[in-house]
C-alpha cells in the first residue's frame, strides 16, 4: 500500500494562533484547522486557520469548521511544509459522516474521489434511494465485513465541482 499512498500540502503554517493572535512557537504543538469561509467577493472559499494546542483544548473553535489536524511548529526558516497523509484525509472522511451543511458535503464527496483516484477508497456499489444517489466507499485493503461509507452525491453542477476542486488544489497539492 505504501507505493499508492500520497501527502498533500494543506496550506503553510502561519506561526499565530487564530484564536489568541499569540505566535506558536517552535516545536510546540498545534491544531490546523480547514474552514468554510468567504473571499472579499463574498465567494464561498476553503481557509486554513491554525491554532494553539491550547487554545483548541479549551474549546476554541473557528465557525464553518471542515475539518482538523494536529502538528507540531517547525524551526524558524525551516521550510518543512505540512503535509497530510492519504489516512489522515480518510480520516476526514468518516468525520464528516453526519454533516449537514451542503457545502462541507460537496468536500467530502470531492474528497472522497480524490481518494478513490488515488487509490486509497475502493468503490463498492452506487444506489438510489428516492431522487438521492448513494455511493458506498471501502477503504482499499479493510476487512470485507466492515460497513462501508456510504456518501450521498450531491449532485454538484459542473461548475461548482470546479470551484472546488480548484479551492482543495490550492489547500491540498499532491506531494509528485
Amino acid at each position: 500500500m505504501a507505493g499508492t499512498a500520497g501527502t498533500y500540502e494543506l496550506g503553510r503554517f502561519t506561526g499565530e494562533c487564530a484564536h489568541t493572535h499569540q505566535p506558536i512557537l517552535t516545536r510546540d504543538e498545534f491544531v490546523a484547522a480547514l474552514i468554510d469561509s468567504a473571499d472579499e467577493e463574498g465567494r464561498p472559499i476553503l481557509r486554513r486557520l491554525d491554532f494553539s494546542a491550547q487554545a483548541w483544548d479549551s474549546a476554541a473553535r473557528p465557525d464553518g469548521l471542515v475539518c482538523f489536524w494536529r502538528s507540531l511548529a517547525p524551526e524558524p526558516g525551516e521550510h518543512r511544509q505540512m503535509f497530510v497523509d492519504d489516512e489522515t484525509l480518510i480520516e476526514m472522511v468518516q468525520r464528516m459522516e453526519e454533516e449537514a451543511d451542503s457545502r462541507r458535503r460537496g468536500f467530502r464527496w470531492i474528497l472522497a474521489l480524490v481518494l478513490l483516484r488515488r487509490k486509497m477508497l475502493k468503490l463498492d456499489g452506487i444506489m438510489r434511494e428516492g431522487e438521492t444517489e448513494y455511493w458506498s466507499f471501502r477503504v482499499r485493503g479493510s476487512d470485507p465485513a466492515a460497513v462501508p461509507m456510504r456518501i450521498a452525491n450531491p449532485g454538484i453542477r459542473d461548475e461548482e465541482m470546479r470551484e472546488l476542486a480548484d479551492q482543495l488544489g490550492d489547500i491540498i497539492r499532491a506531494d509528485a
